[in-house]
């Protein structure tokens, strides 16, 4: 019989230990390989085993044994997990019957929740165009419908109006100084010549045009050595002034050009979410917040980073730098941020940029993603930094549930606890799914608690 060869896992890296560990306390026979070759994978495959779960963190590793998988066996219930959804969505059409699942897309949820409220566990916008937040409920969990954020038009005219005073991108920062400084002279120079020496206005602003063009006036300048001095200095400052804009116009044509200064891509100032980290998950979340209706800016430190190029085509405003720089935390508003969402790869990197929040701004929300380091979890209730989000929890629940057969809905975490949400919207503890010997949620979900 297939179930008597157990489940294959495929992965070394976390939520393969941990899909193990939860198979094991099914007494679920289980064969683990961490990184097969082909002749070791086709053997394992040929004991047809009652399903198999393709858990790295490389999307090309995954799609190559998933196609091996399928080639070998293509009755056999395969599990894949991959973070791009363009590969995800090319693997489905290949291998219709392969269930494919995104820790990105499963964990957006549970990230964007704590963003919007401390009492929030998960937020996800409806089609009928409500919100479906999750809150803690004795014990468990239960709906509440929400309405989609609206910043006020007092606000988004403030940001619009920063956007042309205050940026933090180095690049922007200059073509503005340049660009202000040059309007400056030529404003001064104007007055000057228009109230001071009783020049008709166009005469004037063709002669304060001549002192920026550092053409001078020849004979047309007015008697006296002040206007020389002050025309002199001011040609001068010109030729500085004129060297930053061009240096601020080439950074953002040849730069990545994350952030506008008018549009939709202006950096908002009040009531934002700061996302550290603009990997799948990152992206992911920002995407979410958006939807929720609440603006959203992105950090990043990778210049080459494979996301940027989504970045800009979805108009998301980001910045480069690093998430731990607190001039740059204090620059994005962290003080005035709604949360700061450290969604990095690397755990210690996002603890990090937790501890510079705290030294920038102490009573900000903090939202955590955790799961690759076993130790995080316990470093991270210690200090109390803040909503932590287990990703390698979330994706767990979930692909240890569908090797088993059952079809869940989604997955909650709130840090220690993890809920599966069922097909008719209750929720059940992790722990006692993965201990019942019961059939799997979605073939029987009455046990969960109620939606509301």
């Amino acid at each position: 019989m297939a179930g008597e060869s157990g489940y294959l896992i495929v992965g070394d890296g976390s939520v393969a230990r941990r899909t193990l560990a939860a198979l094991a306390a099914r007494s679920r026979p289980t064969v683990h390989l961490p990184a097969p070759g082909d002749d070791e994978l086709r053997a394992a495959l040929a004991h047809r085993p009652a399903g198999v779960a393709v858990l790295t963190h490389d999307d090309v590793t995954s799609l190559r044994y998933a196609l091996a998988a399928a080639h070998v066996t293509a009755d056999v219930p395969l599990v894949v997990m991959i973070f791009d959804r363009t590969i995800s969505e090319q693997l489905t059409e290949l291998l219709p019957h392969c269930h494919i699942t995104s820790p990105a897309d499963l964990a957006a949820a549970a990230l964007a929740g704590p963003c919007l409220a401390d009492e929030v566990v998960a937020a996800h916008l409806q089609p009928d165009g409500s919100v479906d937040e999750v809150i803690a409920s004795g014990g468990g969990l239960a709906h509440r419908r929400g309405a989609r954020h609206r910043p006020p038009r007092r606000q988004m005219l403030l940001n619009s109006i920063a956007g042309l005073v205050r940026t933090p991108d180095t690049g922007t920062r200059m073509l503005l100084l340049g660009l202000w400084g040059l309007l400056a002279i030529l404003a001064v120079d104007w007055a000057t010549l228009t109230f001071a020496f009783h020049h008709e206005p166009i005469r004037a602003l063709r002669e304060a045009v001549g002192v920026i063009a550092t053409v001078g006036l020849g004979d047309e300048a007015p008697p006296g050595r002040a206007y020389a001095v002050f025309s002199s200095v001011a040609m001068l400052l010109t030729i500085v002034l004129t060297a930053l804009f061009t240096a601020g116009v080439v950074e953002r044509v040849l730069g990545p050009r994350l952030s506008g200064i008018i549009g939709p891509r202006v950096l908002p100032r009040r009531g934002h979410v700061i996302v550290v980290g603009l990997g799948q998950v990152g992206l992911r979340l920002c995407r979410e917040l958006i939807d929720l209706g609440v603006p959203v800016v992105g950090v990043e430190r990778d210049p080459d980073a494979a996301n940027l190029r989504l970045i800009r085509a979805l108009r998301i405003p980001a910045v480069m730098g690093h998430g731990g720089d607190r001039t740059l935390l204090t620059r994005l508003g962290a003080e005035h941020a709604r949360a700061i969402a450290a969604v990095g790869s690397d755990d210690l990197d996002n603890i990090a940029v937790a501890l510079a929040v705290r030294a920038v701004a102490r009573n900000a929300r903090l939202v955590l993603r955790a799961g690759e380091h076993e130790g995080i979890a316990d470093t991270a209730s210690l200090l109390r930094m803040g909503a932590l989000r287990d990703l390698a929890a979330i994706t767990t629940a979930y692909v240890v549930v569908v090797l088993l057969g059952g079809r869940p809905v989604g997955v909650v975490n709130t840090g220690p606890d993890t809920f599966i949400r069922t097909p008719d919207g209750r929720f059940r503890h992790v722990d006692e799914v993965f201990r019942s010997d019961g059939p799997a949620i979605g073939a029987d979900s009455g046990s969960g608690r109620p939606a509301d």
